[in-house]
């Protein structure tokens, strides 16, 4: 949803109504996650998807017929669908989706909404999807204030304390309320899609494979900064476009920057004199991810370092060294991908394993 709101903001700005498709709800290898979302918009354009490929000619045709009759639909696609079966969704995952259409009478927030996304600032969109209110309904939810209405004060008041909550943690999902908003029934669901931040990737050694990090991470969706002491090293030129260049002692650097359990930190600089003061500091502070390059000797060598400086065994268990997968890269951009591939499969639990060697549901539930 992210990556098409500008395309969408465009539309809507020049008055043009869409069709907007949501995933509010999967389950077992369901293609995409909860927020995902496709639109179709003037002369039949589509951007963005919602199963990779599997039902989007279903949608399209749904898309269409919403815009025109202006009321919201909730459908749900899988394997024992005989429909979605023979528009290909044969991956054994369900996806359930909201189509409804988008105009200024609908969505009066919705400019503000894609400016907020683009900023940075972050917002959560709560939406009606079934139940005794009106489907399609949208309140926005930002820290200090809301805009529209989910039907009843009482829903409204509910929904924005949870949708503040799911914004703390940049968290989406389904959530179930009472016609008036009461929190021990299930009549009416409400998707809340939060847009926070983007997490951010902190790689600290300004050295070719730090290049190649900071080129992943951003691929990923972080916000990449490549911090070195070293000036003539820390210079943006050698760095990808976007990319945060900052000349400063990386512990030092560190201990100033707020990072969360989103953050992911990676120590490239293998010398004990930059890493060991700044794994001091790291593995202290929340992070989602904290891995120093090195060999089984440099990580020997930091290990009696940092145990040394009176870090506890829990704290010494966070860290990820030698730092990656072993895919047997060598390359930088090799090396980029082996460390990616750690921080995705530690994000979401994977084994690391091949996909031909294991068994079961290739997205588990999480």
């Amino acid at each position: 949803m992210r990556d098409i709101l500008p395309v969408l903001n465009g539309w809507y700005t020049a008055g043009l109504p869409f069709g907007l498709a949501t995933v509010v709800s999967t389950s077992r290898s369901a293609p995409r996650d909860p927020g995902a979302a496709m639109a179709v918009g003037p002369d039949d354009e589509v951007v963005g998807s919602v199963s990779g490929g599997c039902v989007e000619g279903a949608v399209f045709e749904l898309a269409q017929e919403v815009v025109a009759s202006g009321e919201a639909r909730l459908e749900t696609f899988g394997y024992s669908d005989e429909d979605a079966f023979a528009v290909g969704l044969t991956c054994g995952g369900e996806i359930t989706l909201l189509v409804r259409s988008v105009t200024a009478a609908t969505d009066p927030a919705f400019a503000e909404i894609a400016e907020s996304v683009a900023a940075g600032r972050p917002v959560t969109v709560a939406t009606v999807v079934d139940g005794p209110a009106p489907r399609g309904a949208t309140l926005a939810v930002w820290p200090d204030r809301v805009a529209g209405t989910l039907g009843t004060t009482g829903l409204d008041v509910a929904v924005t304390a949870d949708a503040r909550g799911e914004l703390a943690l940049g968290a989406t999902g389904l959530r179930h309320y009472g016609p008036r908003g009461e929190r021990r029934e299930d009549a009416v669901g409400v998707f809340l899609h939060s847009f926070a931040p983007p997490p951010r990737m902190l790689v600290f050694g300004a050295i070719d494979y730090a290049a190649a990090v900071a080129r992943i991470g951003a691929f990923l969706g972080y916000r990449v900064t490549v911090c070195d002491a070293r000036p003539v090293f820390a210079t943006p030129k050698r760095f990808p476009e976007g990319v945060e260049v900052v000349a400063d002692w990386p512990h030092r650097y560190l201990g100033g920057t707020e990072t969360d359990d989103r953050t992911v930190i990676c120590v490239l600089t293998h010398d004990p004199k930059f890493d060991v003061p700044l794994l001091e500091e790291a593995l202290r502070r929340p992070a989602a991810y904290i891995g120093a390059m090195g060999s089984r000797r440099t990580h020997d060598d930091r290990m009696k370092r940092l145990t040394e400086s009176g870090l506890t065994e829990a704290e010494l268990s966070r860290l990820r060294s030698p730092v990656g997968l072993d895919l047997g890269a060598r390359t930088p951009e090799e090396v980029a991908v082996s460390v990616a591939a750690e921080i995705v499969a530690l994000r979401w639990g994977g084994s690391g394993a091949p996909l031909t060697a294991t068994a079961g549901a290739i997205h588990p539930s999480s």
